[in-house]
């Protein structure tokens, strides 16, 4: 696999005195470049990644695909004319971890002529889907667990490369942008809502619920509105972009491969607008999903499919295309320290115990991963696209709905859509002030909580790089 070269790293101080490491050019916006309408293009492509019978799912924790009740897809776009290429692209797989996640941007990157830095490879997370990282899969494999295959994968990869490089042949004047947004109803509701008096984590709200307590409770912390962003090429929409914060399961883990009701949903709109490109980003939705509201039913599935295809339209409705100015691409690297309090001789001994179940093991496999990623020095790419006073936020892994408030609330004179779900090497993501709280969440977020003000940095240093 082709690689970047390692960088060299740094003591930075960080809001308040927090050390973390940071790459020498954290400081400054990297690939910016292009303004002004005249010759813009863009280019639009798709590729099918459903994986065949048998295939691990959600990276061995469930059962593997025994049916594919639904395909999974890649959909994105490129934009042309604004410096080097800009790509941005959506996958119905759970997540591209560490090594893999950039060899899959070099692949597109070089597919289209670009770097790696100015592709955005951003999951849906669904679960029934695979979740790629060689180097837990390595690990896992002298005990007969598998995370993925590789040949699979890597035929995948170039797959989406190859439909990505074809597509620039018909790429078309990209002269307008619009933006919109529309509540959504009863879908989406915080999972860590039921503290003890301590202010710990009782119990989750997962994915479904059938716990009357915990659906009792206030949906919390979320973001409501989907957001959508489109282009235009004259008067024709080329392709719509819907965001929104919510894990994106109903139910999964019985082998049946699905898009889950996100996908669902937007393959609704894009049999609707055939001649639109419709693309779905989940946003910070670590601590979001849709338990409140979902008891795990096959109907179930098709109420939350019906409640986001409802809010897309909505979303649609408000859209009023305007020239296109302005197109701008920033990014920061990030490398946020492992938790020190798992050391490798400890997970080594969980990966290699028997008595373990399969998911602990996986879990100290990934860590062992994040760890060994981190020696490395291979930094995680924070990056944003500026469309006028629109931005386009990309961030890793499971973060929290928090950092994608942060983000609308350091920008206000901005329209914010953020997709999470990049990166996933480091899992979850939560706030400084959530990790105390416990629960499943922090139980598997592989970073210091000094990653809160990492973050917290690259999101405003990419936002600034609209200016």
């Amino acid at each position: 696999m082709a690689s970047i070269p390692r960088r060299r790293f740094l003591q930075s101080t960080l809001l308040g005195g927090a050390a973390a490491l940071l790459p020498r050019s954290a400081a400054r916006a990297t690939g910016e470049g292009g303004s002004g309408a005249p010759g813009l293009r863009i280019a639009t492509f798709r590729a099918d990644l459903t994986p065949p019978i048998g295939h691990p799912l959600c990276g061995g924790w469930i059962s593997p695909a025994t049916e594919v009740l639904d395909p999974l897809e890649a959909v994105g776009f490129v934009i042309l004319g604004a410096g080097a290429p800009q790509v941005v692209c959506a996958i119905d797989w759970t997540g591209v971890l560490n090594a893999e996640h950039l060899a899959w941007r070099e692949a597109i990157a070089r597919a289209v002529g670009t770097t790696p830095d100015r592709v955005a490879l951003q999951c849906v997370h669904q679960h029934d889907a695979p979740f790629v990282c060689f180097r837990a899969d390595e690990l896992l494999r002298p005990y007969g667990f598998a995370v993925a295959d590789r040949a699979f994968v890597t035929a995948m990869r170039d797959r989406l490369a190859a439909a990505a490089g074809a597509s620039l042949a018909a790429a078309r004047p990209l002269t307008h942008v619009a933006r919109g947004a529309a509540p959504v109803e009863q879908i989406a509701g915080n999972r860590r809502v039921l503290l003890d008096a301590a202010g710990k984590v009782v119990r989750m709200r997962g994915s479904s619920c059938r716990d009357a307590e915990l659906i009792a409770l206030p949906e919390g912390l979320i973001d409501p509105q989907l957001r959508t962003v489109a282009f235009y090429s004259g008067e024709t929409r080329v392709a719509a972009c819907h965001y929104y914060a919510c894990h994106p399961m109903s139910h999964y883990g019985k082998g049946r491969v699905s898009s889950d009701y996100v996908g669902l949903a937007r393959r609704r709109r894009q049999q609707e607008d055939p001649g639109c490109l419709h693309l779905y980003f989940t946003g910070a939705a670590g601590d979001i999903s849709a338990g409140k509201y979902n008891d795990g039913s096959m109907e179930a599935r098709g109420r939350l499919t019906e409640r986001l295809h409802r809010a897309m339209l909505r979303a649609e409705e408000s859209l009023q295309p305007r020239p296109l100015q302005r197109v701008r691409w920033s990014t920061r690297d990030i490398l946020p320290p492992p938790d020190p309090s798992f050391t490798p001789a400890q997970l080594r001994a969980q990966l290699a115990d028997p008595s373990k179940t399969q998911v602990l093991r996986s879990i100290a496999a990934m860590r062992l991963s994040w760890r060994d990623r981190v020696e490395s020095g291979l930094p995680i790419c924070v990056s944003a696209l500026h469309l006028d006073d629109i931005s386009l936020l990309h961030l890793p892994a499971e973060s929290f709905v928090e950092y994608q408030l942060l983000a609308q609330g350091v920008s206000p004179d901005r329209f914010v859509a953020t997709a999470a779900y990049g990166d996933g090497g480091p899992w979850y993501l939560p706030t400084k002030p959530e990790y105390p709280k416990g629960g499943y969440e922090v139980s598997v977020a592989f970073c210091d909580p000094v990653v809160d003000d990492i973050l917290t940095v690259a999101i405003r240093g990419v936002l600034a790089g609209a200016a």
